[in-house]
């Protein structure tokens, strides 16, 4: 299981990859809370498309993606921790080897497009 300092840093490199686009709102990095749900989120048009939570990586994509994410074991719908599964929330596997960039563009597309 990957350590919340490596999430943590792989985050900041994906928020770093997101400084250049405008329509992007970047989470404050200074308070370093992921109590309340989304408040260090990658936001788009206002809405979160992408977040770091106590339990892992999230991103908001369509359910029918998300669920094939699943099929292939690189993760799960993601529980805000009130035992509801979000049907469009993935929290990526620590173990998936998958691109965060590439993930969290696909979810901030998919947010836009909503």
């Amino acid at each position: 299981m990957e350590s919340l300092s490596n999430l943590d840093e792989k985050f900041s490199r994906l928020i770093e990859a997101f400084r250049p686009n405008t329509a992007v709102t970047l989470p404050d990095q200074s308070t370093g809370s992921r109590k309340a749900f989304g408040s260090n989120g990658l936001k788009v048009d206002g809405k979160i498309f992408a977040m770091l939570t106590s339990k892992g990586f999230v991103v908001k994509i369509p359910a029918r993606r998300v669920n094939e994410l699943v099929a292939e074991g690189e993760g799960q719908q993601f529980d805000p921790g009130h035992g509801r599964l979000m049907k469009e929330w993935l929290q990526l596997n620590p173990e998936s080897n998958m691109d965060w960039l590439l993930l969290a563009t696909e979810a901030m597309n998919f947010v836009r497009s909503k």
